[in-house]
């Protein structure tokens, strides 16, 4: 095992670079920070010495990813934990969409950017930010190991009649449509967080997980590995989400073409980024939405309605994929913090052994927790997501496997 223990986790989108440094001794956070509206006037660079509990924020244009992350170098020099230091092993990235061929975390290397920017037409909002973040860390660092660890990696253990859409196979392969799923990290680290829960081996634990924020997806994880998955080609399929639809008729598409005069781009933008809780109540703040429905608000009734009928059809569907679940389990920012959500999904249910107990489904805290009664045949859990830890912990037994 190398004898540097810390990573840098970052996470480049397409106008913000977000970024952790961990001990990995003992998966201790050294420092955090968050870099955001690159490319405009009022860019901003918030960051935060776990170790002395200092934050500072500073102001002002940073013109691209390389003046970000130089930025960023230059925040956590200040701190005495700079990219220079010998005690950083390796910077691991995240990387959206890996496609079928990259099925595990990777040694970036000029034949794997060049396969990352391949699938930049099925990732077009997401692997451009990503590279661009991947090759300013390279040169700033050109001797450090560089680990890309993709969203999709974890589903592609699904089988092929859960990958597969029912299109010609020789079209699908030409263009690469499949079923990828996204949100990897979180599900990985979630069903494996809950068998611990549990105490169980996660070979042994058959777990939905329900990752629900903005972006929401499901999985079904059987023995550790997903065997089904919401999100599909893209982020857009599955659960209705903040701002996407979900789950749609593609005759729609169509439909909104030829009779409604929209163009693709058009489109795309309204499924994308105007539909979705959005789209159906103009918000796509979960607490805002209770707030409103708690006033009588039909219209944030509706939307929640929708929402958890999705949902409650999701774990129903995983539920006869499974055959034998063991837990369902809540996360990320709505999923961690919104009781209510998790009352209404699993309400009627007891019939596949669901059920909240409401004292402990009120309790918000961080840490991993049950909310269901002693007696569920199906354990509940509220686990919350740790996708940077679990990036760090991929690139980091990588790098020290490779030492």
């Amino acid at each position: 095992m190398t004898s540097a223990t810390r990573v840098l986790v970052l996470n480049s989108g397409s106008s913000s670079v977000k970024y952790q440094l961990l001990d990995m001794r003992d998966a201790s956070r050294l420092a955090v920070g968050l870099v955001e509206r690159i490319g405009e006037q009022t860019s901003r660079l918030k960051h935060t010495c776990l170790g002395t509990g200092e934050s500072r924020e500073q102001s002002g244009p940073i013109a691209d990813h390389d003046a970000a992350l130089k930025a960023v170098a230059g925040e956590l020099a200040r701190d005495g934990l700079g990219l220079d230091s010998p005690e950083l092993a390796a910077i691991g990235h995240r990387v959206v969409h890996g496609g079928m061929f990259f099925t595990e975390p990777t040694v970036i290397d000029e034949a794997v950017l060049t396969e990352i920017e391949r699938l930049i037409p099925v990732a077009p909002l997401h692997n451009p930010a990503n590279l661009t973040g991947i090759r300013t860390a390279m040169a700033l660092r050109p001797d450090l190991p560089q680990v890309a660890v993709f969203d999709t990696a974890f589903h592609t253990t699904m089988p092929e009649a859960a990958a597969r859409y029912a299109i010609d196979p020789r079209i699908a392969d030409r263009y690469r449509i499949r079923r990828y799923g996204f949100h990897g990290t979180s599900h990985a680290y979630v069903a494996r967080e809950t068998a611990r829960l549990l105490g169980k081996d996660p070979a042994d634990t058959n777990v939905i997980v329900l990752h629900l924020g903005n972006g929401a997806s499901a999985s079904a994880v059987q023995g550790g590995r997903c065997v089904e998955t919401s999100m599909g080609m893209t982020p857009l399929e599955g659960l209705v989400m903040g701002t996407r639809s979900g789950d749609l008729d593609p005759a729609v598409i169509f439909h909104l073409a030829r009779v409604g005069d929209m163009s693709m781009d058009e489109i795309d933008t309204l499924l994308n980024k105007r539909s979705g809780l959005f789209g159906l109540c103009g918000d796509n703040d979960m607490r805002e939405i209770r707030r409103r429905i708690d006033e009588g608000d039909e219209e944030a009734a509706l939307a929640f309605d929708i929402y958890i009928h999705r949902l409650k059809k999701y774990i129903g569907a995983y539920y006869a994929v499974l055959g034998r679940v063991d837990a369902v389990a809540f996360t990320a920012g709505v999923g961690e913090n919104a009781a209510p959500v998790r009352q209404a999904a699993v309400a009627g249910l007891d019939g596949l052994g669901l059920a909240v107990d409401g004292e402990l489904n009120a309790v918000r805290g961080g840490e991993a927790r049950l909310i269901s009664p002693a007696s569920a045949r199906v354990a509940l859990a509220v686990v919350p997501t740790d996708e940077e830890l679990e990036i760090a912990t991929q690139t980091y037994e990588l790098v020290g496997n490779r030492s």
